[in-house]
């Protein structure tokens, strides 16, 4: 499938829409929540268990966006979004069959294995395309896109909720469920596979008067986008800096403290009142939960935005020492003020969002256009690992505190000072990072070779 190229006159502002549709839809994963309780009633399955697609499925999503991100390059945003579409979709299909069958392993197989496939082809699909449409403005850009998957599950969590009960929250209401899930998210991704063009290359044409190259930038409106310039840095090449691996370790620091939170909000808050006079209710509970996927939504576009104006390293400045700061307030203030509590964790979650926007655009910084695409696929296996030791942190430490007899707020006072730890370690990475060595970058693209160059063609990996 031959990326489609944008026609004389086509807006760079229907792209965006082509990219929501996409994340909009894989951004479900973050409402799976809502069909624990009734498979671990129907299937009779632990709390373990019943989270097993979610866990899967981020891994897969870290692991497939690593090694597709290439052929995402190659084949370009069209491609990658029939793939997403069709693993992501799939994979509800496949879950519908084993909730009808009560086969547990095959809804992890879909859901998780399958499905987590098409998440992670899904969610790096549209990250390249919008930064060459985009050049002005490419933290906005990504963060428009992104910010779907982070409100993917204010959707899906009351429509999912409302399909349960009325199909009935039993073996077969969850297959029935899982189908229209399954072909709704088919058709909406398709209006994205649809939509999407790349820019066309405009012609490097030769300036008598120096000898060099002039080119024309992205007007947003003609469908043209300058060739490319400045610093670029192959996929190869890139996983070879410490540049990248620093990067490594402040998106999986930044993710691992958000996910903390995210994962555990709901009972996290109500134990950290529960021995106060103002206990949280279950629908608070519920309240706070949707509070927080609304600041994860918001930091996405709001904070990548930002960083267009004051720049990458700041930003993540700002996402990492201060998210260490709202940490250390919950954790020796936060039961003692419930809007000390929501707010710190609203700010938590829109950093949390807000560096899965902007580390493309910082990658686009350090590494040029050429490959982004799969240099950021390369780079969300630090999310794969985040997914897994966020929750494994507060999780398992409360688990212990619980049994040592303690209960309230003291059960996740020791996980709290972990994430600050950890978020430490993120700002250190984050102030390491430096202009990448010239001897990673690619040889200037002479005249002959600038239409190859201007298409992004990836090198083998």
């Amino acid at each position: 499938m031959s990326p489609p190229v944008a026609p004389p006159g086509w807006s760079r502002w229907l792209v965006p829409p082509a990219a929501l549709s996409v994340h909009l839809s894989i951004g479900q994963a973050y409402a799976w929540s809502v069909f624990k309780p009734p498979l671990e009633s129907a299937l009779g399955l632990s709390g373990t268990q019943s989270a097993l697609p979610f866990q899967l499925a981020i891994v897969m999503l870290g692991l497939s966006a690593a090694f597709g991100g290439t052929l995402v390059e190659r084949n370009g945003p069209r491609w990658a979004m029939t793939v997403a579409l069709v693993c992501f979709s799939s994979g509800f299909l496949i879950s519908a069959l084993g909730a009808a069958t009560e086969q547990y392993w095959l809804i992890v197989l879909g859901y998780g294995f399958v499905g987590g496939i098409g998440l992670g082809i899904g969610y790096i699909s549209p990250v390249s395309t919008l930064i060459k449409w985009f050049p002005d403005r490419p933290g906005m850009a990504t963060g428009i896109a992104i910010m779907g998957f982070g409100g993917g599950a204010l959707i899906a969590s009351p429509w999912s909720a409302q399909m349960l009960e009325s199909f009935g929250a039993d073996h077969s209401g969850i297959a029935l469920a899982f189908l229209v899930h399954g072909i709704s998210y088919a058709v909406f991704m398709t209006l994205g596979v649809l939509l999407v063009r790349v820019p066309r290359p405009v012609q490097v044409a030769a300036d008598e008067t120096s000898g060099g190259a002039s080119e024309g930038p992205s007007s947003g409106v003609s469908g043209e986008a300058g060739s490319v310039t400045g610093v670029q840095v192959s996929a190869r090449s890139a996983v070879r800096t410490p540049q990248f691996w620093c990067l490594w370790v402040v998106l999986c620091m930044n993710v691992t403290a958000g996910i903390g939170i995210l994962e555990k909000a709901a009972p996290m808050i109500t134990d950290f009142f529960a021995d106060t006079s103002t206990p949280v209710s279950v629908t608070a509970a519920a309240g706070f939960v949707a509070l927080l996927s609304s600041a994860n939504m918001a930091g996405r576009i709001g904070w990548s935005s930002t960083s267009d104006l004051i720049g990458r390293k700041n930003i993540y400045r700002l996402y990492l020492g201060v998210g260490a700061l709202m940490y250390a307030l919950i954790a020796l203030f936060g039961d003692s003020s419930k809007p000390l509590f929501v707010l710190s964790a609203l700010v938590i979650l829109s950093f949390y969002g807000g560096g899965f926007a902007t580390i493309p655009a910082y990658l686009k910084d350090l590494f040029g256009t050429y490959q982004v695409g799969a240099i950021h696929g390369r780079l969300l296996t630090a999310w794969s690992t985040a997914g897994v030791l966020g929750p494994l942190i507060v999780n398992w430490i409360a688990d212990r505190q619980e049994e040592a007899g303690k209960h309230g707020a003291d059960l996740y006072s020791l996980s709290l000072f972990i994430m600050i730890g950890l978020l430490a370690v993120g700002f250190v990475a984050n102030e390491l990072v430096r202009p990448v060595d010239a001897r990673h970058h690619l040889p200037a693209p002479t005249k002959e070779a600038a239409d190859v160059t201007a298409r992004q063609q990836p090198e083998s990996a």
